[in-house]
This record gives structure tokens, sequence and C-alpha cells, in this order.
């Protein structure tokens, strides 16, 4: 399978590691909009201008795009699924609905297949989320992200006057995830569930009151939330804060039995030492999934409640039977 990487940030680095260890993969070009000399891989495949994507992209058998969900993807992901099979990583919640309908469009009208939102949240959690569902329908689902570095909240406290650098991280609330453990099936507020931890370099001579102040009050990112500040040497964050871990847990907990007597819970947990390289390797397993799809006839946008589990495998499905199931 021919693969394209669009886009050469943390995650695109992701991808490319994943598309490396894939035995049924080949790398074809990476499209940067930055000048590709100053864009270096780690695999010696092509780095190319997104203008030549028009005049490759019937050589590609998918597209793995790694823009951010705010402003690129909803633009990207369409106009690229008229040219070629994609697969994308939007995760912003609440537009899923809105976007898959405008890829859906361009997919189907250019006979390919767009597969949104894939990676862990929305994606692996997703499905953990619908399996419980499906098999304890009465019940209470909980998600607990962390302990994690959130980019979006780090960027966040960046954009705040005096900060040189921060590093924030989604914590979970032990007391919390042990109630839901015990079956107990509290009603969580968002305060209750996550603490946020922020570290932070502050410029010289900045008001370090002033810049704790403007970060717990910050509406949308740290207002609802019991948040620390604790402000660091650039040499303490470049020596403790520079990875990208995350994780976190999707809990359900739910009743059985003719008059609910048995509690039942299922839990589904990620420890990630890297966020954006997990995150790549699950864009891979889906980008060969819409190959198969495309290759099935389907078009049109899909998501990952869509694809049959053996289609992501790079191991055939008559072994996955017999070694798996």
């Amino acid at each position: 399978m021919k693969v394209g990487i669009v886009g050469y940030g943390n995650l695109g680095r992701g991808v490319e590691a994943a598309v490396q260890l894939a035995g049924d993969m080949e790398l074809a070009a990476v499209f940067t909009r930055r000048d590709p000399a100053a864009v270096k891989i780690a695999t010696d495949a092509p780095v190319l201008p997104m203008d030549k994507l028009d005049e490759m992209a019937k050589d590609l058998d998918v597209l793995i795009l790694c823009g951010g969900s705010a402003t690129d993807l909803p633009e990207m992901t369409p106009q690229l699924a008229a040219k070629c099979n994609v697969v994308d990583s939007f995760d912003t919640h609440a537009n899923i609905p809105q976007h898959l309908a405008a890829v859906d469009a361009a997919a189907k009208a250019a006979g390919t297949v767009g597969i949104i939102s894939v990676g862990w949240d929305p994606g692996l959690f997703s499905v953990a989320r619908l399996y419980a569902n499906a098999a304890l329908p009465t019940g209470n689902d909980y998600t607990f992200w962390g302990r994690g570095v959130s980019q979006g909240h780090s960027d966040a406290i960046r954009r705040i006057d005096g900060v040189a650098d921060a590093r924030q991280y989604t914590v979970p609330v032990k007391a919390a995830v042990d109630s839901v453990r015990n079956g107990e099936n509290p009603e969580l507020t968002t305060r209750d569930k996550h603490t946020r931890e922020c570290f932070v370099v502050a410029e010289e001579g900045a008001d370090k009151a002033a810049i704790e102040e403007a970060i717990v009050t910050m509406p949308n990112y740290f207002a609802d939330y019991d948040t620390t500040v604790t402000f660091i040497t650039q040499e303490e964050m470049d020596r403790d804060h520079t990875g990208l871990p995350h994780g976190g847990s999707v809990l359900r907990s739910g009743v059985t039995g003719m008059d609910g007597e048995y509690l039942d819970t299922i839990e589904f947990t990620l420890n990630l030492e890297s966020n954006p390289f997990f995150t790549g390797s699950v864009l891979t397993a889906v980008a060969r999934a819409a190959v198969r799809l495309s290759a099935e006839g389907v078009t049109g946008g899909r998501t990952i409640f869509d694809i049959p589990p053996c289609y992501l495998a790079e191991t055939p499905r008559e072994e996955l039977i017999a070694h798996m199931l």
C-alpha cells in the first residue's frame, strides 16, 4: 500500500514510524505547506510541496492527514477526499457529525473512502464505549484522561503575557476513579473527575501572580478545574517536561440479571509514553482498512465504528481467527 503523509509535526513523525514498521505499506511521500527543503524526516521518502499532490494522488492508495482539528482538517479532509482515500484524526467531538457529512459528500462524489476521527479519543475509546454500552445497556459511562500532557492547554498558557514556556498535565482524581471501579455509580462534575497541573517558565521580570490568576480563571480551559501552577526554570522544563505522555480509561458500570441484581464494570485503559506516536500507529492501522474498503468498492465517509476489526490488522483474517479469537 502506497501511503502519503500530509503534514509533518509530532503526529506526522508518529505515522512515519508506524508505516516503517508495517510490512504491507510503503511511505511514498510527505507533503508539507512549509519549504520542503527545511523539513527533515526520519526516512528517505521524498518531501514535497502540497501542490504536487494533484499529480501524485492517482499513484497513492491512501493519505494520512496530520493537520490540526481547529482549522486544518475541516477544510483539508474534504478537499483531499476528492482526490484520494484519506484518514484523519479530527478530535473536536461536538463537530464530528458535521465534519463527517462534509467528508462523506466529497468522498462519494470522487469514489473514495474518507475515515475521520481516528486516534484513541475519539477512536479506540469510542469503540470501548460502544462495546460497553452494547453489553451493559443499563449503566453509566465514565471517561478519565491522563495523567498526560494536553498540548492545546499548554499552548493556551504560552499565549499569556509573560510566559516563556509551559506544559499542562491533565490528572484523573483517584477518588473518583476508585469510586467508579468500586461500582458506586457516582454523579461526577467536571471538577470531580480531573485536576490540571501547570508548569510554567516565566519571562524575566514577569508578574507571576498575574500569570497564575490568568491561568486559573481561563474559561473553557482551567476555570472549571482545581488547577495548580508551579513556576520552574527553562532548564527544569527541558530536563523534566519534554515528553508527550498521555492515556486514560473508559469505564462503564452497569447491571445484569432479571432484576438488575448483578453489578458489572468494564474498563479499557491506555498508558502512552508518546501520545503522537501511538496516535500515528492507530491512524496507520485505519489507513490499511481504508485501502481494503476502497478495494471492495466502498465509497464515502466512515468512522472507526464502521470498520470490521480484521480490516485493521496486517495479519490475514484466517490467522486472526485461529490465534486471537
